[in-house]
């Protein structure tokens, strides 16, 4: 038991009930008076002073009428003005800062262009210092290179001109090695000299006396087949010959004359020959081998020969390159333009030419120069007739949409001998250090006939680019694209039959390739062919070699057959596994399961005559089946790699098929045309099938487009039309022959099945241009917080968007009312993931308390503006708030005043009960009535004890009087019902808030339950004013003084609570308009008899005995790290106070002490009941506390069983609780401190025993007994406790 005493009481709350009650008392007294006058009046006659009376009072009444109306008026006009000039200030601001927006954008924009800017540039002049780095290193080593090969040069060429005074003597040879057999071997390894024999010949030459070789020598050195690397090796074997014997040089200059007169009488020399040899004989001249007279004449000779017949064709100008670079220098005097470069930027001397004079030099110069001008010349013609052949092209194409494989071939071969003259030229300007000449580029391409595709360049990025691209989505292109790669998993060995065929067939198609080079047409055929050309009158005749290759496939399917024939009656265990595979092939209907067919089959079933069944099980596919071929073309697609037999095979199989349909022309199996031409589509949306010969499929089709043919033809277009569209190589073409389907649908008179079938192939393949959605671009961290609340938030991750909530940069303002805004705007979120929005917000209010009154708000502002508005396209949005809002309810975001305030609104705003249309709520519209619902069967079910619940009631009752109004108007007929799920609806929440209801049957009965509320409402009403002012504002704290008056105190709370919903329905019969003035009303009356509730709760009293019970709950103590170490600190403070001090700490007595003369009588009249007993107090939910009460000079004491809920009984719990588990936890600490003294008083017992030896124990049955340490606490004595064994 435990005794409280109350010293005051607070009054506040009785005080302003007790005003408001004293107000209505004296307003409802005033209006009796004015009844009891009303009724005199009606007994009396009206007297004409009366009736002058009343007059002169309307009159007044009138007067004053249109004064207030006018001041009304004047003042509406102020606030209009006011308003109009506050939003001018608004707009004005608003410009401004949209203008400030638009200038830090604008700055911001410029900083980032500068940025870019700078970065670019930095990266420019590292690009710059890279290849100026790379040039400088190219420059030196082209310095010292041309240095080394100057002093090589100019040494080897004083040896050889002094050849004639180191020349040996006859003794010298007698001693050198003169056997037949070496100096022959010697000579025939000259024909066939490297430049890594250098060494090996030079020791061979040093050894040997080739007196007697000489001419075999000069000839072998003559003919041999150099490279441009040998010639080094072979003008150091020239020298050694010559500095030894003096005959060498006069025969090899014979030699070499005699070698090119023989040359002119060919017809196609040997280039690379020529090459080889007019360097080798500069180098001898240079190095002094040939006089300069005899040397340069000839090279002067050789030159002219080869320019002179090599003015036109330029067949022979990498000969002419090779010269200048190699020996130009000293032959011509030639300084190339990059040594010239280079010597100028970083200061470099290059080696003069001083071996030959200027004006020996000064001849081949001017020769040069006469040859790259007929270059140029020639390569400007090659320039402009590339051009024409482009241009030719382009009109083919946008006329015929194809081009000829010869034409295509023809220009690919002259695009390439163009490139590498316009190579060698530049080689060649270079060396000559002349400027190359202008080549003008075709403008009139692109204007003559707009945008188009170059197929020249069909990778070419940023010329063609449809929106969507080739395939539908993501899922296709996977689909079409990425196939398995089988040679990263199939041994090599399982298909290398697949190799051998492959490399068969490359040289088949070099050997069509040339003879198509060689039966290529010329430009005016092709002109002439493109005028007489008319593909849409003329059908098109099926080709001889096509019927070739039906007759030798039909030859092939019968080999197959006699093999499986023999394979049959063998029995063979491999021809099982094919069959069972084969049966299989149909249930492969994923990516997957088709996938590992083709491994299956690559790794267990690869022979020849297997790749034929499995050719031609999916061939014949059943015509039903057209979901497989996708499939099965993905197969052919994944086998190709390895066994390209099968794609091959099955396309002839498949434009036999198709020219057997064609050349039919029958009306039946359109199935299986369908399936036909299905099939093809789908391999040639994996290029198993050719573009080109998709293309001529659906040309034939069109030139016969009648019947059959017209379906065929739609369906190839809708499976492989739009990637045929959106391809860059076969653009034209399909648009071309798309043209061509719709004009021949506009001079055909077709059915319209036909019609709408070409109309969808056409649009599928070419859909209309649309407008491009502009997606509203918004900050990053909008688009955050968009992501966080509309995608994320789920019932899982609450608690994780709410941290990332928290860290936003809520001091930003437009940060927080954009957040507001998205919270408002629940229509957005998913329906489902509603309370997850309104459990985000009763999160977040506890750290930003003004954004859960700004998101309620904004939610009752939309909530009120749709039903002013009432457009049906806001209804999902108006269901979603109206969730909301329960849902914020169920979070305790908002009161249960706010609730029925809404929910009167629903069926009261804008309605006329009597009967009159009204533009908010027309009578054919049950919006309304679903928004009830949605927001009952949200949070209705907690309305279920207390004033809430009787509130509830009230409500339902006019609620159904709203819905029999509805039902009872004539728009509802036997033709056009009441909905039936509207009916359904309203059932399922009254079964759902009030299950043993009986819901009216009628308007009348619905009407009648309305009048009996507002009836009774007022009579208590009524006895509520008949009471005197004590009574009517008696308070709770007044209604404990007497025990026997607690029947009259609940009967006043009760006529309170209910008189405040009672004179609202009264106000709301007499007038509708009031509504908003009567739910203020309420929300105050229910704020006055809750404000000691914490959500809705009510207070109770107790008829059965004279204890109050008080329910309530109060804040909730939210646990705090801060505030366990502030505890903890403290312990620690007290602990070691008590450990330093021996005093006894007094405890301070929180309690009031009962006097001593009530004891007694609590003794007495207490001891007998339940409440106050200590066994019932612990199983009991409320605590028993004692209220003193003073009346007069007289103590009174009032028994109250307080619920462990409320702050008063759950603070003394917990203090009890606290100061028990403190007494217990010193208890503890003084024993371990006890404990642990002795365990250290023993071993230090034991340690010193251990260091003197041990003494003799005489008597060893008595061991000495353990004394406690002085000054050790004990815990027993000071707890009160029992002794603790040990």
């Amino acid at each position: 038991m435990t005794d409280v005493c109350f010293a005051t009481i607070s009054r506040m709350p009785a005080e302003r009930k007790r005003s408001v009650n004293m107000d209505e008392k004296d307003v409802c007294s005033f209006s009796n008076k004015e009844k009891e006058k009303d009724r005199d009046g009606e007994r009396r006659p009206p007297s004409a002073r009366d009736k002058a009376k009343d007059e002169a009072k309307m009159s007044g009444k009138k007067e004053s009428g249109k004064e207030e109306k006018r001041k009304r008026l004047e003042e509406e006009k102020k606030k209009k003005e006011e308003k109009e000039r506050r939003k001018k200030e608004e707009e004005k601001q608003k410009a401004e800062e949209e203008q400030k927006k638009k200038e830090e954008e604008v700055k911001r924009q410029q900083e980032e262009e500068e940025r870019k800017l700078q970065e670019e540039e930095a990266k420019r002049q590292r690009e710059e210092e890279a290849a100026l780095l790379k040039e400088k290193e190219e420059g030196h080593q082209l310095h010292q290179e041309a240095w080394e090969r100057h002093h090589g040069r100019k040494e080897l060429r004083s040896k050889n001109q002094n050849a004639h005074e180191g020349r040996p003597e006859e003794a010298f040879f007698s001693r050198l090695d003169s056997s037949l057999k070496k100096n022959t071997a010697f000579v025939k390894k000259l024909r066939t000299l490297t430049e890594q024999q250098r060494d090996s010949l030079s020791n061979d030459f040093s050894s040997l006396n080739l007196s007697k070789y000489i001419g075999e020598a000069v000839s072998s050195v003559v003919e041999a087949k150099l490279k441009i690397s040998d010639v080094g090796c072979a003008v150091h074997l020239c020298s050694l010959f010559h500095q030894r014997y003096a005959e060498f040089a006069p025969l090899l200059l014979q030699a070499w004359k005699k070698h090119f007169e023989a040359r002119k009488e060919d017809k196609a020399p040997n280039v690379s020959k020529l090459r080889t040899d007019l360097r080798f004989i500069a180098e001898l001249t240079i190095v002094g081998l040939f006089t300069d007279k005899e040397g340069l004449s000839l090279i002067y000779e050789q030159l002219k020969n080869i320019i002179g017949t090599d003015r036109e064709t330029h067949t022979h100008v990498s000969v002419v390159i090779s010269f200048c670079k190699h020996c130009g220098d000293d032959i011509a005097g030639l300084i190339p333009r990059k040594v010239k470069l280079a010597a100028e930027k970083f200061s470099l001397s290059f080696p003069p030419s001083e071996i030959i004079s200027t004006e020996k030099q000064q001849p081949f110069q001017n020769l040069l120069r006469e040859y790259f001008t007929s270059l140029t010349k020639h390569l400007k013609k090659d320039h402009r007739e590339l051009q024409n052949i482009e241009r030719q092209n382009r009109r083919i194409l946008h006329s015929k949409g194809e081009l000829s494989e010869d034409r295509h071939k023809q220009y690919e071969e002259f695009a390439t001998s163009y490139q590498k003259l316009l190579a060698n030229t530049q080689s060649l300007a270079d060396l000559l250090d002349e400027n190359m000449p202008d080549l003008p580029q075709d403008k009139t391409v692109q204007e003559e006939h707009g945008p188009g595709i170059d197929i020249f360049t069909p990778g070419k990025p940023g010329e063609y680019d449809l929106e969507g691209g080739i395939w539908e989505d993501e899922d296709a292109r996977n689909f079409y694209e990425n196939l398995v790669d089988l040679k990263a998993f199939v041994p090599a060995i399982l298909f290398k039959d697949n190799e051998k065929s492959s490399q068969g067939k490359d040289k088949d198609d070099t050997k069509d390739g040339r003879e198509g080079k060689e039966g290529s047409s010329t430009t005016e055929e092709l002109e002439l062919e493109l005028e007489a050309l008319d593909i849409a009158d003329e059908p098109l005749e099926m080709e001889g070699p096509d019927e070739v290759e039906n007759e030798e496939l039909a030859k092939k399917l019968l080999d197959e057959q006699e093999q499986e024939d023999e394979e049959a009656n063998t029995g063979s265990h491999l021809k099982l596994i094919v069959d069972a595979f084969i049966q299989q092939l149909p249930n492969c209907v994923n990516r997957d399961l088709i996938d590992k067919a083709a491994m299956d089959f690559c790794m267990n079933m690869n022979t020849k005559s297997n790749r034929r069944k499995l050719v031609r099980a999916l061939f014949t596919v059943p015509r039903q089946r057209l979901d497989l071929l996708p499939f099965y073309s993905r197969l052919v697609a994944t086998l190709h790699p390895c066994m390209s037999d099968v794609a091959e095979d099955l396309c002839s199989m498949l434009k036999g098929d198709f020219r057997f349909h064609i050349r039919k022309k029958d009306q039946i199996n359109i199935e299986t045309k369908n399936k036909t031409v299905r099939f093809i589509g789908e391999l040639a949306k994996f290029k198993m099938f050719s573009k080109t010969d998709t293309l001529h499929c659906l040309k034939m089709l069109l030139s016969d487009f009648t019947h059959h043919h017209i379906e065929m033809a739609c369906t190839l277009l809708e499976t492989c039309g739009r990637f045929l569209f959106r391809s860059a190589d076969s653009h034209l073409r399909t648009s071309v022959l798309l043209e061509q389907m719709m004009r021949k649908k506009q001079a055909q008179h077709l059915d319209a099945r036909y019609v709408t079938m070409v109309e969808n192939a056409y649009y599928y393949c070419n859909p209309p241009p649309m407008e491009k959605t502009v997606k509203k671009k918004r900050p990053p961290l909008q688009e955050y917080i968009r992501k966080l609340l509309y995608k994320d938030l789920s019932k899982v991750t609450t608690e994780k968007v709410l941290r990332q909530m928290r860290k936003l940069p809520w001091q930003d303002p437009e940060v927080k009312s954009y957040l507001i805004c998205c919270m408002v705007n629940i229509w957005n979120v998913k329906y489902n993931s509603i309370h997850c929005v309104a459990n985000l917000l009763a999160g977040l209010v506890a750290y930003q308390e003004d954004v859960g009154i700004h998101v309620v708000d904004g939610v009752l502002e939309d909530i009120r503006l749709g039903m002013e508005v009432n457009q049906p396209k806001f209804n999902q949005r108006r269901i979603s708030s109206a969730k909301f809002l329960g849902e914020l309810y169920n979070y305790r975001m908002v009161e249960s005043a706010v609730i029925f305030r809404t929910l009167f609104s629903f069926i009261s705003f804008g309605v006329n009960q009597d009967g009159s249309p009204s533009s908010l709520d027309p009578p054919e519209h049950l919006f309304r009535i679903r928004l009830v619902c949605t927001l009952l069967d949200t949070c209705g079910q907690y309305f279920d004890r207390g004033s809430s619940k009787r509130k509830l009631d009230c409500f339902l009752i006019y609620f159904q009087r709203y819905i029999w109004w509805k039902k009872s108007i004539d728009v509802w007929t036997k033709d056009h019902p009441f909905p039936i799920d509207i009916d359904y609806m309203i059932s399922d929440t009254l079964e759902l808030l009030r299950p043993k209801m009986r819901p009216s049957c009628s308007l009348e009965e619905a009407t009648k339950q309305v009048t009996d509320l507002e009836r009774e409402v007022l009579v208590k009403l009524g006895l509520a004013m008949e009471k005197d002012g004590r009574s009517s504002a008696m308070s709770e704290g007044e209604g404990l003084d007497e025990e026997d008056d607690d029947d009259d105190e609940e009967g006043g709370a009760e006529t309170e609570e209910q008189s405040g919903n009672e004179s609202e329905m009264n106000e709301q019969e007499e007038d509708e308009g009031s509504e908003n003035e009567e739910e203020e009303r309420e929300e105050e009356e229910e704020e006055n008899t809750d404000y000691l509730t914490d959500s809705n709760k009510e207070n109770e009293t107790d008829e059965e005995n004279n204890e109050v019970t008080i329910r309530g709950g109060g804040l909730k103590h939210v646990a705090c790290a801060e505030d366990e170490d502030f505890i903890q600190a403290l312990d620690k403070m007290m602990l070691e106070n008590l450990q330093r001090s021996g005093e006894a700490v007094k405890v301070h007595q929180l309690d009031v002490a009962i006097p001593l003369q009530l004891k007694s009588q609590l003794k007495k009249g207490g001891s007998g009941q339940q409440c106050i007993g200590e066994g019932e107090s612990e199983i009991s939910d409320t605590m028993p506390f004692v209220m003193l009460t003073r009346k007069g000079n007289k103590q009174q004491y009032k028994i109250l069983n307080v619920p462990l809920s409320s702050h008063l009984a759950a603070n003394h719990f917990n203090q009890q609780q606290a100061e028990q588990e403190e007494r217990m936890r010193m208890k503890k600490l003084t024993l371990d401190i006890n404990e642990r003294q002795e365990q250290e008083d023993y071993q230090e017992m034991m340690q010193s025993l251990a260091q003197r030896p041990a003494q003799a124990n005489t008597n060893r049955e008595r061991r000495p007994r353990y004394q406690h340490p002085k000054g050790a606490p004990n815990a027993d004595l000071i707890f009160k406790t029992g002794g603790r064994r040990r």
